[in-house]
């Protein structure tokens, strides 16, 4: 499976790709993950940034089920509660992806389907065939 990632010039400094091209592989539809909890129960809410650190270790978790990783997603759709959180959550991004960022939407919105959560992630990856 190949991936071919265009770089932009702008969009690497907020950390996604204006497109993303693959050929081969199998796609994953992943659906939207959000994170107003940690892995022992304990309520995020309010923390963005510990939301967000949930959220993508959640996405992991579930690409991992598919036979893939958060490196394999070619696309994302961002659900942010605040554009204040904009920067925020692009810096976490980077921690994520070593350059090849997924081409990416980022939305704000009035709220989510739990009223605590603050930021959620959708996307698509693509993974080798075998």
């Amino acid at each position: 499976m190949a991936r071919e990632y265009h770089a932009g010039t702008w969009q690497q400094e907020r950390a996604f790709s204006p497109a993303v091209v693959t050929t081969g592989g199998r796609t994953i539809w992943v659906a939207g993950h959000g994170a107003p909890r940690d892995d022992d129960g304990n309520s995020l809410a309010g923390d963005f940034e510990a939301q967000t650190r949930q959220t993508f270790k959640l996405l992991e978790r579930t690409l991992e089920t598919a036979g893939g990783g958060l490196k394999d997603m070619v696309t994302m759709t961002v659900f942010i509660i605040d554009s204040r959180y904009g920067t925020s959550f692009t810096e976490l991004r980077k921690e994520y992806f070593d350059g090849n960022f997924p081409a990416s939407a980022m939305i704000t919105c009035a709220g989510f389907a739990q009223p605590e959560m603050m930021v959620e992630i959708q996307g698509i990856a693509v993974i080798d065939d075998d």
